[in-house]
């Protein structure tokens, strides 16, 4: 499909060939005479990239341009300003403008500086994305409740001390690795600074210490060369070891030996190393009960506990969920490709009434679902009706098995479809993942990389 471009110029003989020389190449053209030409198209479209005429009957181009930018902060804009008025271009570029021509203006400059900014505009788009998937596709969201709001400010404290263990516990979904992120972020001020994300029930039992300690060439049989552990990678940094509840015992001793000194062996090695990464832990398991059995040590719980915090259900804050509903569909409408989609008063009803028991990943899940299965730009989440979720997408075809997994709609690609069963599956079977994957007859790197949440 042709980006949508809006010309917009007074000068009518410019503005007709400029326009004609871009359509040539492919774009879409809309022509506007004046701001307020330009004012009307914008209700009506999202330019890709707008060409805006510094000298307008009805105003400044120039000042314009802030109003622009707010309205589709994604579109480029060329400016076009007077023979030699360098002072304006710059004053363009400082503004947002993506590049300028000076009038007399050459067709075939305009349609090369067109160009060039689109394609920045593209490239700026796949940064984004990449950057949005390497931190888990996630950002944090400023909460509205008092709880969650006192979590922020403890951890705004705890960043003060970089080197303590942090414990965060909470439900399945409540938030716990953007949390961590967030804590890393306001501990370490250089973006280069490692963030390394373990999941502990991820890691096969045979070689989970060589993963988060390192080995030694010949320690184990498979072992060619010397390698580094996550322990070491995350050196200056945070390792956040997600689900740590699941480390076997054994483990737990080393780990305990590590938070006391900063120092550890590898596997098969005598030299110790050091490390100076903050250890970040969370779980949703109930440790002190685990340590009753004999299943986590009593001085690992306390080692990890020196700072503890409770991460609030979503179902316990209801204020921040339809600030989360925002930002999730906001994360998620570029990605989708729905720029127009939005929450309708319907939706807005039921995400007011729905208790979350999978919290903030199932109502990601949920506004996800609606952006695929709803087609019309007012998002109504017809999933929560009758204030729970509907058992799959069986619901969305007529005389359907409502325990069956159908997929309406149009021809979606495989890695799509295969999520969604993946995720269909685990609600089936309430949430339990380690079951899910065995019955899907994965690895549970493999299954957490169906759900979308592994590396």
């Amino acid at each position: 499909m042709s980006p949508p471009l809006l010309f917009v110029d007074d000068d009518r003989a410019f503005s007709s060939l400029g326009a004609a020389a871009l359509q040539r190449e492919g774009y879409a053209v809309t022509l506007a005479r004046s701001l307020h030409e330009a004012r009307a198209a914008l209700a009506r479209l999202t330019p890709a990239l707008v060409v805006l005429d510094r000298r307008l009957p009805d105003g400044d181009g120039l000042t314009f341009l802030s109003e622009l930018k707010s309205h589709v902060p994604g579109a480029g804009v060329v400016m076009v300003t007077a023979h030699g008025d360098i002072a304006s271009a710059v004053d363009a570029v400082r503004a947002g403008a993506a590049d300028y021509v000076a009038k007399p203006v050459e067709l075939a400059d305009l349609v090369l500086r067109v160009r060039r900014a689109l394609d920045t505009g593209r490239l700026k788009d796949r940064l984004a994305a990449a950057e949005a998937e390497l931190s888990g596709r996630r950002r944090l969201i400023p909460p509205a409740s008092a709880a969650m709001q006192r979590v922020l400010a403890a951890l705004e404290r705890i960043a003060a001390s970089p080197r303590s263990a942090v414990l965060l516990l909470g439900e399945t979904g409540a938030g716990k690795e953007m949390l961590a992120r967030h804590l890393h972020a306001l501990s370490f001020q250089n973006e280069d600074t490692p963030f390394v994300h373990v999941n502990c029930a991820a890691l096969p039992e045979q070689t989970v210490e060589s993963e988060l300690f390192g080995h030694e060439k010949g320690a184990f049989t498979d072992a060619r060369t010397t390698r580094r552990g996550l322990v070491e990678v995350a050196h200056g940094g945070t390792l956040f070891l997600d689900e740590v509840g699941e480390l076997p015992l054994g483990l737990q001793a080393k780990l305990l030996t590590f938070l006391d000194s900063g120092r550890f062996r590898r596997l098969g090695g005598t030299t110790e190393h050091s490390s100076s990464a903050r250890i970040v832990a969370a779980t949703n398991r109930d440790l002190p009960a685990l340590m009753a059995r004999g299943e986590f040590r009593e001085d690992l719980w306390f080692r990890l506990g020196v700072f503890r915090i409770d991460i609030p259900p979503l179902r316990e804050r209801h204020e921040d969920i339809l600030p989360l509903a925002e930002g999730i569909l906001a994360d998620l409408r570029r990605e989708l490709g729905r720029k127009d989609a939005m929450l309708g008063a319907r939706a807005r009803a039921r995400l007011a009434t729905y208790p979350f028991p999978g919290n903030v990943r199932e109502l990601r899940n949920i506004i996800e679902r609606a952006l695929v299965m709803e087609s019309g730009p007012e998002l109504e989440l017809d999933v929560l009706q009758g204030g729970k979720p509907m058992p799959s997408l069986a619901a969305a075809v007529p005389d359907m098995d409502p325990e069956s997994f159908v997929l309406a709609g149009p021809p979606r690609a495989l890695e799509d479809v295969e999520r969604l069963y993946t995720r269909w599956v685990l609600e089936r079977l309430g949430g339990r993942r380690m079951e899910a994957a065995k019955v899907l007859g994965l690895s549970y790197p493999t299954f957490l990389k169906r759900l979308g949440e592994g590396s």
